[in-house]
């Protein structure tokens, strides 16, 4: 059955410009086209989205968790359908479910759960990020050490074997436990190979960025930073045109200044994207959970172990966007790219993060004051309203 509408009476943000007196025409989950209102014929189903800003639907490349599950602590089809519909409150309409560093039986689960995922066509799920557990003890950060190891020829044989199964595949690596080679196998192997948890120098990061790595994991946080004499992973991130680097908007994990700093001296093609690094708290009004054994406490915006380490962030997306907006002086268009296109670009999710012929439906429509009023995904509305009819998310 073919499902057309149009989306009308609102201002479109379609990732290049804001327009006005147009309509988006969406049919069977894809968009169809950007027209003049005028030109939208009359037995196509209106949407109205008057008094809001339709803009492509965020994409995050880091969420641990939502909903009351952590993906560690649940890695299963359902728990990775909770976690989505989490996030589709606060706009998120695809996203990387991710893996901190436990045992390889946990790892296997979790590759297992996101192929179910993906093969059922969860909304919202993008594919798996695999952050460790090959990363440096030195820049652990909330990762446990006892679970941190180098990787294995055995590793690298499971990944490989498991890439196509469930998605888009991103893994965080370090150069202390993960050889040129063995980052070379993955990028060749299908992988976005991103460098973080690490303490090694520009150089290094470097040749790991001539093997393969394109992207750094929460710029500024578990990496060596920026000094006179070694610019560190900071400086390499923030020089190297081909890196693209996530960053948590939550004022907590980098200070505003160096945020701003860093988004005036990225290099490109490459850019600075938002990730929310979040955990299970969000959408809940829980005060904290566990971490492979261990209690994080939720207090006041941040998420800490017992010693104030970060753990994570109890942040969504949409509060990232109004951050660098308001706090940092963005432009609004800029903030939502770093939300959608940024990202989308950085994976490689070419059918995400523009309003244009061809791209998948996933949308959102945006007060004037940036409350979220609706989430799209494949065209259809999976939280708010849609004309007259509330919408919970599932």
């Amino acid at each position: 059955m073919t499902t057309r509408f149009a989306v009308t009476c609102g201002r479109i943000f379609d990732g290049a410009q804001i327009l006005d007196g147009s309509a988006l025409l969406v049919q069977d989950g894809k968009i169809e086209s950007v027209v003049e209102e005028a030109l939208v014929p009359t037995d196509v189903e209106r949407v109205d989205a008057r008094g809001s800003l339709v803009a492509p639907g965020f994409v995050d490349l880091q969420v641990n968790g939502g909903g009351g599950v952590l993906f560690n602590n649940r890695p299963t089809r359902d728990g990775i359908a909770t976690i989505c519909s989490a996030h589709a409150r606060f706009g998120t309409t695809a996203l990387m479910v991710t893996l901190i560093t436990d045992t390889p039986e946990v790892r296997d689960t979790a590759i297992a759960a996101g192929a179910e995922a993906h093969r059922q066509g969860v909304p919202g799920y993008l594919g798996l990020h695999l952050e460790g557990p090959h990363l440096s003890l030195a820049r652990k950060g909330t990762h446990d050490p006892e679970l941190i190891r180098p990787m294995e020829a055995t590793d690298l044989a499971a990944l490989q074997s498991a890439y196509g199964t469930f998605g888009h595949a991103l893994t965080t690596i370090a150069p202390e436990s993960v050889t040129v080679e063995q980052v070379r196998a993955l990028h060749d192997g299908g992988y976005v190979v991103s460098l973080g948890h690490t303490d090694c120098g520009a150089a290094t990061a470097f040749s790991y960025l001539d093997a393969g790595a394109t992207m750094a994991t929460h710029l500024f946080n578990a990496m060596s930073q920026m000094g006179n004499r070694e610019p560190g992973m900071v400086g390499a991130m923030l020089a190297a045109g081909q890196a693209s680097c996530g960053l948590i908007a939550d004022g907590f994990h980098v200070d505003p200044l160096a945020m701003g700093v860093a988004l005036r001296a990225k290099a490109g093609p490459g850019r600075i994207f938002l990730v929310t690094d979040a955990m299970s708290t969000i959408g809940t009004d829980d005060d904290g959970f566990e971490l492979n054994g261990r209690q994080v406490y939720r207090r006041d915006g941040r998420l800490t172990l017992a010693d104030g380490t970060l753990a994570g962030a109890d942040i969504d997306m949409l509060s990232c966007v109004r951050f660098v907006h308001h706090r940092l002086d963005r432009p609004l268009t800029e903030a939502l790219n770093m939300a959608s296109l940024y990202p989308a670009e950085a994976i490689g999710a070419t059918s995400k993060g523009r309003l244009a012929e061809g791209m998948d439906a996933d949308f959102l429509l945006l007060s004037q004051d940036l409350e979220l009023l609706s989430t799209y995904i494949g065209g259809v509305c999976v939280y708010g309203r849609r004309n007259d009819q509330e919408v919970a998310a599932r």
